[in-house]
């Protein structure tokens, strides 16, 4: 069974960072690319970043890109995410989630790609 575990949410203040970790079990976790979404109430789901299933490739939705970071360690079977300049409008709840393909060749954006999904955690960012 395929069971994800994010942590690291928290209340940050505008212009501070956040260290969010997803914990896969129940797949072989080098195989697949994985992914952070984030979803703010009344809003739907969006794609935040996305990486290889072989460390190397990464892609970010604009409104992250440069103040955001995606990265796995195949070892620990973790994905991180860290997010520095917070702003109001990051605040969500942020997910992890792995791709349906394995050794998937493009990193997709949208969450139908997507097929197990961590239960979340909350990010508030203060003005």
């Amino acid at each position: 069974q395929v069971q994800l575990v994010e942590s690291g949410g928290g209340l940050v203040q505008a212009g501070g960072s956040l260290r969010l970790s997803c914990a896969a079990s129940g797949r072989t976790f080098s195989s697949y690319a994985m992914g952070w979404f984030r979803q703010a109430p009344g809003k739907e789901r969006e794609f935040v970043a996305a990486i290889s299933w072989s460390v190397g490739r990464t892609s970010y939705a604009d409104s992250v890109k440069g103040r955001f970071t995606i990265s796995r360690d195949n070892d620990e079977n973790t994905l991180y995410l860290q997010m520095n300049s917070l702003k109001p409008e990051d605040t969500a709840v942020y997910y992890c989630a792995t791709v349906r393909r394995m050794f998937a060749a493009v990193l997709p954006v949208r969450y139908r790609e997507y097929d197990y999904w961590g239960q979340g955690t909350q990010v508030t960012v203060s003005s």
